[in-house]
């Protein structure tokens, strides 16, 4: 299949840059700035991503091109553009006052393929400390904003990455001729929805210049992925844990339809679920014709989390005793050979080491004893969460699983701002249910990518009726986002929260406030812990 390969240089939009891609039916895959695959025959076209170093620093990211420039047609974007100038003679120098924000794009060559469709003045977004003011020779500009000259550039290659002079470069309608390449570099980011023009960009790239033939769609993934799935197990028996979420949902109907009854799902009811979650999706399981067994644990993760209040030390007990659940369970199991995680690209992408620094550490079952001795299987490993749910769609998984909020995998003990108990877990879960379902009477639930009621720890000083009162207060979150990158407050009607307000206080017995929080990230988080 058809693929782009996008170098990452440790950009955080780097993934919106795969994404992007994705949405054109065009499969990708991110990989650090060193590790091209020379001599993969599927690869049709290079982008390079930003980065938060500098081309000219002592520790910046310096990979060899020879090899790919002049043989694909490449795409540089901010530190990836100034990197391509910067690495054949170009200059890029620190400018004054740090360019970020919206620029209005004039472009110059409106023969230019890669803006084929643009409008006079697009906007797009700059975000960025230094800047081109130098380009190789033989390289042409073709493309200005007020404060940028070089805000995009092209250049041609022969077969050995030399530069060709722009006046005798062949292949100037579609980015490449026999035995040549182009490249261009832009210094904005088409990746972020800022740049209101920056998705015509890169499908003029990926369809327009390289030529995808669109052929990644749910249901090519489905019937490659079945069939792989049905070679890579054989006659074997497959353990897989289901947290009620729309990764593991998909990867365990996946599984179901490739390996049927020997594949057993374990879910593991931890106590710290939404009010009658653990009910409600065993039923939708057993409605899919899921094999499941399902464990009430809860005593014992209330056991084990008793007077902790540090999230950390909540999450590491939450996810140890998981883990024996889950092992206890599974070892019940006779001849089973591999284990199932909903493991999704993001999650490895997060994983690995590009800057020297891992964002996150991501284990859907993770550390789990060696004793298990148990061969990984992951079947969505190469999906981002909005193509896990296209394809969760095709298989007829129900909406109400498909379109959920994220939900963390420790639960409730991380919206608990003080030590957890049974009663706290109460209140928080009857809070939880008004909100989230007045959520989805009033058709805002859609809108929303996430939201939940946090218990603070403090109590507060009311009155109801003729009586003082002092009782919990709670928090009220919702947000809305793309990614979970960064996250906006849900500007929630007036109406709906006095409702949802009056209703939490009258009908949850123990609390008497209501907040509501209008932090974004960043600063904030979307989770409190």
């Amino acid at each position: 299949m058809q693929k782009i390969i996008i170098l990452d240089f440790g950009s955080q939009t780097t993934q919106l840059i795969g994404r992007r891609v994705r949405e054109m039916d065009t499969f990708c895959e991110i990989l650090p700035y060193n590790k091209f695959p020379f001599g993969d025959p599927d690869v049709i076209g290079v982008i390079l991503s930003g980065s938060p170093l500098s081309v000219y620093a002592s520790d910046a990211f310096r990979p060899d091109l020879s090899g790919i420039l002049g043989r694909y047609p490449v795409l540089g974007i901010c530190y990836g553009a100034q990197y391509l100038s910067w690495s054949h003679g170009g200059r890029v120098e620190p400018v004054g006052t740090r360019e970020y924000g919206r620029a209005a794009l004039s472009v110059l060559d409106k023969d230019c393929p890669l803006f084929k469709g643009f409008e006079p003045d697009s906007q797009v977004w700059m975000s960025h400390g230094d800047s081109i003011t130098a380009i190789p020779q033989g390289w042409r500009k073709v493309a200005s904003t007020g404060s940028v000259q070089y805000a995009a550039f092209e250049g041609s290659f022969d077969a050995n990455g030399n530069t060709v002079a722009a006046d005798s470069a062949a292949g100037a309608g579609d980015g490449s001729a026999a035995g040549s390449a182009k490249a261009w570099g832009v210094q904005f980011h088409p990746e972020v929805v800022h740049t209101l023009q920056g998705k015509l960009l890169l499908e003029n790239f990926v369809v327009g210049i390289c030529g995808s033939r669109r052929e990644w769609t749910s249901d090519s993934f489905i019937e490659s992925t079945v069939a792989e799935l049905k070679a890579q197990l054989g006659d074997d028996k497959v353990v897989l844990g289901l947290s009620g979420g729309v990764d593991s949902s998909v990867a365990a109907v996946l599984l179901n339809k490739a390996i049927g009854s020997r594949l057993t799902c374990i879910f593991v009811d931890h106590g710290l679920l939404r009010k009658n979650e653990f009910h409600d999706v065993m039923r939708d399981y057993q409605g899919l014709g899921l094999n499941v067994v399902g464990v009430d644990a809860s005593e014992r993760f209330y056991r084990d989390l008793a007077g902790i209040t540090d999230p950390e030390q909540k999450r590491k007990i939450i996810g140890g005793d998981f883990i024996k659940v889950f092992d206890e369970e599974a070892s019940k199991i006779q001849d089973v050979k591999w284990l199932a995680q909903g493991t999704i690209y993001p999650d490895r992408i997060e994983s690995m080491n590009i800057t020297g620094k891992v964002i996150k550490s991501h284990h859907n079952v993770g550390g789990l004893p060696k004793t298990m001795q148990l061969r990984l299987c992951e079947p969505l490993k190469w999906l981002f969460k909005d193509e896990v749910r296209a394809v969760g769609r095709r298989l007829g998984i129900p909406e109400h699983l498909i379109g959920r909020h994220p939900f963390p995998g420790p639960g409730l003990a991380v919206r608990i701002m003080d030590d957890v108990t049974p009663e706290k877990v109460r209140i928080l879960q009857e809070a939880d249910a008004i909100f989230i379902n007045a959520l989805r009477e009033w058709k805002l639930y859609d809108s929303i990518w996430q939201a939940g009621v946090i218990l603070l720890q403090d109590r507060s000083v009311g009155v109801m009726g003729d009586e003082r009162t002092f009782e919990s207060a709670v928090a009220l979150r919702a947000v809305t986002s793309v990614d979970a990158m960064t996250a906006d407050w849900a500007d929630l009607p007036y109406p709906f929260l006095q409702k949802v307000s009056n209703d939490i206080i009258n009908k949850v017995k123990g609390v008497n406030r209501v907040c509501y929080d209008i932090s974004s990230k960043p600063p904030a988080t979307i989770e409190w812990l």
